[in-house]
């Protein structure tokens, strides 16, 4: 695999290891009344849509074979241009529900498994 797209699955793959670590532990009580808590989480989601929006334009055969590609992508402009609006429900059922399949799909993807 050409090493810009495996930097840019590094990428997520670490953005999405963090979150994990940021929310270790935590409950959505804890999130929601954390400040520095949602920024850390948000910023990592942003790297995320980020790196996977390159990718899509550097290889979109390979980004494709993410399960919410594009919805993905679509979060990480909500966090950017919709900041103020930011419902910290979605983004805590985003951690919960989506979060393990991403890094499952990066993982494999970086192993040359397919998915």
């Amino acid at each position: 695999m050409q090493r810009n797209r495996m930097k840019l699955l590094e990428d997520v793959r670490q953005a999405a290891t963090r979150v994990g670590e940021f929310v270790r532990g935590r409950t959505f009580d804890d999130y929601a009344a954390e400040p520095l808590l949602r920024s850390g989480v948000e910023r990592q989601f942003e790297i995320i849509g980020e790196a996977l929006n390159r990718l899509w334009k550097l290889d979109p055969d390979l980004a494709e074979r993410f399960t919410n590609l594009r919805r993905i992508i679509a979060f990480r402009n909500i966090l950017i241009h919709g900041y103020d609006a930011v419902d910290d429900g979605i983004v805590w059922d985003i951690v919960e529900t989506h979060l393990p399949t991403l890094g499952e799909e990066v993982s494999a993807l970086m192993e040359g498994e397919s998915m």
